[in-house]
């Protein structure tokens, strides 16, 4: 999963997706120490990372750190408005080319 999607979900979707993850971690862990052959060996990686993506989100969200995405996204667009000063150097020189 992506971020983006795990933000999407709901606080009780999260929490289902993280307990079905762990589930199936669990299983092919038992799998593996059972001497049994994994189909696809990068899925315990795959699935390690994505549980502790939920733990960080739901970390976030739990302490007020996370910022949704609209917000950033207006921040980015009030300084995209706000006018910018320009450099004394080039003031001076525009004054002495108008002269």
């Amino acid at each position: 999963m992506r971020v983006k999607e795990i933000n999407a979900l709901s606080t009780e979707d999260r929490a289902s997706k993280l307990a079905d993850l762990r589930i199936e971690l669990a299983r092919i862990r038992t799998m593996v120490n059972a001497g049994g052959a994994v189909e696809n060996p990068t899925r315990i990686r795959n699935l390690r990372r994505t549980i502790a993506q939920i733990l960080t989100i739901q970390n976030e969200k739990k302490l007020g750190i996370h910022q949704p995405v609209e917000e950033k996204e207006e921040k980015a667009e009030k300084k995209a408005a706000k006018p910018t000063k320009a450099p004394k150097a080039k003031k001076q020189i525009k004054e002495t080319i108008s002269k």
